[in-house]
């Protein structure tokens, strides 16, 4: 129900920047045709934003022939989360990182990098599952997804009046003027709507992964990976798209460092904090695992958990025989 509400909210809160522009760009019909391609927008997005990002993210689905570890984990990571298995894609890129999209579980996808798989352990990557199944779970993906179309659209939205003879309109209350703003300051503002939930939403998903893997620290361990080495590699489709930035684990884009207003995720030292602190109260270790029980001594409640070492990636079923060729866990 809360999800319900605040995808409500954003909803109407874009929708009435779509309206603004359209009023400053051309006036009363120009905010009627705005709250048209509004209306529009949304049924598109709600329908096919998933196949956009994906494919606008040089993603491709892979199959377990193609990435049977990968596929795997993601199986056995769904199954601890109770949501059905989402399609599983490969994002052409160096640069470790990962997101989810998606309007419900029944229709979702997670797509990891190659960059993700090449440097980060087995741990780190099912930590990295779990979160963007999270994702998928509290139905964050259909929110954040229609976001990165809306951003895009309404940016689309003020260049297409200015360009176009907006500011020429009698019927726009400040003539040029009015559109320079719509040109401005109305992707701003859809800015700030947008990164106001995707950081909400990050230190939620953060959680709830550590508890499907019960393994906090090696998400906290991926995190701090993927930020470094984000560092110094580029993700050139997240670049040309920046609209969709918040989808991913960590900001794809170079120099959003900060946790400021103007910040796409969190502050990864916080969410390593925060993670930090969520081992302490699971009495998870570095490694993973949990304390054995002392006989004699009252023990806190926890959620049953295989007490052997941390994750391990699934049994595929193959062996080093059938395909000497593979290089790592990842094939």
């Amino acid at each position: 129900m809360l999800n319900f509400l605040r995808t409500t909210v954003l909803l109407a809160a874009l929708t009435a920047i779509f309206m603004a522009v359209g009023y400053f760009v051309g006036g009363q019909s120009g905010m009627l045709m705005a709250l048209g391609f509004a209306a529009l927008t949304n049924l598109f997005a709600y329908w096919n934003s998933d196949k956009m990002v994906l494919g606008m993210q040089n993603a491709h689905e892979v199959d377990p022939q193609l990435q049977p570890d990968l596929y795997r984990t993601v199986e056995a990571l769904s199954q601890r989360a109770g949501i059905p298995m989402p399609k599983v894609y490969v994002i052409d890129t160096d640069q470790p990182n990962a997101f989810a999209t998606g309007r419900n579980p029944q229709n979702a996808a997670v797509a990891v990098s190659s960059g993700l798989l090449r440097y980060l352990e087995p741990r780190e990557v099912a930590a990295v599952i779990a979160h963007e199944l999270a994702h998928i779970k509290n139905r964050d993906t259909l929110t954040m997804t229609i976001t990165a179309t809306f951003a895009g659209a309404i940016s689309m939205l003020a260049q297409f009046g200015l360009f176009f003879g907006g500011g020429n309109n009698r019927d726009n209350p400040l003539g040029p003027i009015g559109a320079l703003l719509a040109v401005f300051v109305a992707p701003i503002a859809a800015m700030l709507v947008q990164m106001a939930v995707s950081r909400t939403r990050e230190y939620e998903a953060d959680k709830d992964g550590g508890l499907i893997l019960g393994d906090p620290l090696a998400l906290a361990s991926a995190l701090n990976r993927i930020s470094t080495i984000s560092q110094r590699t580029v993700n050139i489709a997240a670049e040309r798209n920046p609209a969709m930035a918040h989808m991913y684990i960590v900001n794809p884009l170079n120099g959003q460092r900060m946790d400021n207003l103007f910040s796409t995720h969190p502050n990864v030292e916080n969410r390593i904090a925060a993670l930090q602190r969520q081992a302490a109260e699971m009495r998870v270790d570095a490694t993973g695992r949990r304390p054995a029980p002392r006989f004699g001594q009252p023990q806190a409640r926890i959620a049953p958990r295989e007490n052997g070492g941390g994750w391990r990636v699934p049994s595929t079923g193959i062996t080093e025989a059938d395909n000497p060729t593979r290089r790592g866990p990842w094939g």
